[in-house]
């Protein structure tokens, strides 16, 4: 456990901040796919992607593995279920107690219509599978539009190994959008294109090309998810003038939405080259709504600063929570009722209100879930000081979050 506190609630520096893992996830696959060689600078040193690469190396390399376990990493244990389907040889994909638990049925039953031969070795929908590669006929296939984005992603990043393309035809509204185009335009910088035509999506039959200039290498973004959590302590500090580097603006990321959203919790944004500086402002409202259906990663960084700026919150677009790393919706209201704020839950909507808050809460649980951590850390701009359990769960976004904590003023110790 880590006992977290800011002496001054002054928030003042500059952080460089972590490479985003959605981007570095999505350009790992983008390269082991690619006949042409290239570099991916800032790679996230996120633990997902470090065990994506090491897997993806490995089957490069025709390493005599026949097990390959993601541990818990949803994003790598989606995009090599795919990945996997297009290369030769047969191999088993599993990963911890909690991914076992987390579906995957969809994208199974969307590669198998493809030609994929995927086997379920326990719980029918569910990890283990055993994976035998072949060659994939594409073409049309129809899904929900309100699934993990992860999943649809994964389809298009292999498009270029299918014999006839894709079509991915969305029979109900589309969720996680952003996520979905951030796939299409590194996919475009490639020289692979993908139309959006109504509520469907097509790639023909094309190939992944690196771009031409001399000495080309793909650049990854800091992680705007990872950026949510010093708006937080933005928001919640007496005081704050933070720069931020690596992002920019616009940005691929959907969570970028983060500067706008925090207007609100009275952070203003001045954006810069590769960088964002946070001061600030009067806080906008009282009480408002809102959507989270294209942002879920940043629903409880959005949910512990309202809670603790006492504004009463109301939220949607957050069914997709419930399948993380744990169940989000539920772990969110057993922390957030530690600091005095009433938590009612209507199917996957949840209105914060919060009443007089209590002088000092008890430990926060983080359900081995990074961002219960990092979002409930902000927390030491508010109180004395806070524990957070089994912090070293944040390597698997944000290993380095801890020691940018130290670097502007704030003071970790183990409780």
């Amino acid at each position: 456990m880590y006992r977290i506190s800011h002496p001054t609630k002054k928030l003042k520096g500059t952080i460089e901040l972590t490479a985003s893992k959605s981007e570095s996830n999505r350009a790992l696959i983008i390269q082991a796919l690619c006949n042409e060689p290239f570099e991916i600078q800032n790679l996230a040193t996120a633990k997902d992607t470090q065990t994506l690469k090491n897997i993806l190396t490995s089957v490069k390399n025709n390493e005599a593995i026949e097990t390959y376990d993601v541990a818990d990493a949803g994003t790598t244990m989606r995009f090599l279920t795919a990945y996997l389907s297009t290369k030769m040889g047969t191999r088993i994909l599993t990963g911890s107690q909690r991914m076992k638990e987390r579906p995957i049925g969809i994208l199974v039953d969307a590669l198998r219509s493809i030609g994929a031969k995927i086997e379920y070795l326990e719980k029918e929908g569910f990890a283990p599978l055993k994976i035998t590669g072949t060659v994939l006929k594409g073409g049309e296939i129809t899904m929900k539009g309100n699934i993990s984005s992860q999943y649809i992603s994964a389809l298009l990043l292999i498009s270029t190994e299918l014999q006839n393309g894709l079509v991915i035809n969305f029979e109900t509204e589309i969720t996680s959008r952003p996520y979905i185009n951030m796939t299409l335009k590194m996919m475009e910088e490639f020289r692979v294109y993908g139309q959006w035509q109504g509520n469907s999506i097509s790639v023909s039959k094309q190939t992944y090309h690196r771009k031409s200039e001399k000495d080309y290498s793909y650049t990854i973004e800091a992680d705007w998810s990872a950026a949510s959590y010093w708006y937080s302590m933005a928001a919640l500090a007496i005081e704050t003038d933070l720069t931020i580097t690596g992002l920019k603006y616009p940005s691929l990321q959907g969570d970028a939405i983060v500067s706008e959203l925090f207007t609100f919790f009275g952070v203003k944004t001045t954006f810069n080259d590769n960088q964002i500086r946070l001061i600030k402002i009067k806080v906008n409202d009282k009480h408002f709504g809102y959507d989270f259906s294209d942002c879920p990663d940043i629903a409880q960084t959005a949910a512990v600063t309202a809670s603790a700026l006492e504004i009463p919150l109301l939220m949607n677009g957050l069914h997709t929570l419930r399948i993380k790393e744990t169940d989000r919706i539920a772990a969110l209201k057993n922390e957030i009722e530690k600091i005095g704020t009433t938590v009612d839950i209507v199917d996957n909507t949840i209105e914060l209100k919060p009443n007089k808050q209590i002088t000092q809460p008890t430990p926060f649980k983080t359900y081995k879930d990074h961002r219960m951590a990092m979002a409930f850390a902000t927390l030491a701009m508010k109180y004395e000081n806070i524990v957070i359990e089994n912090p070293e769960v944040v390597s698997k976004s944000y290993p380095e979050f801890w020691e940018d904590l130290k670097k502007v003023g704030f003071k970790i110790t183990e409780a």
